[in-house]
């Protein structure tokens, strides 16, 4: 798992799903603006959840990513 910030400002989340029940899976790619601050987008492809998102929405990603891996069978 890497979290980076981003020079917009905002953060960068990519989990790696191998070895997961999440492997193989694909989320499609999803974005939320509510404001130049406060935004996010999230997805899931070739075994990695990848999130980005405005400075104040990190566990917002975070809990994005939970959400989802907890629904999958």
């Amino acid at each position: 798992m890497s979290i980076e910030t981003l020079d917009n400002p905002g953060w960068r989340v990519t989990i790696n799903l191998e070895g997961t029940k999440a492997v193989g899976r694909i989320l499609d790619k999803a974005k939320i603006e509510r404001s130049k601050e406060n935004w996010l987008m999230f997805w899931a492809e070739s075994n990695k959840f990848e999130a980005a998102c405005g400075p104040l929405n990190l566990s917002e990603a975070l809990e994005v990513f939970t959400t989802w891996f907890d629904s999958l069978s």
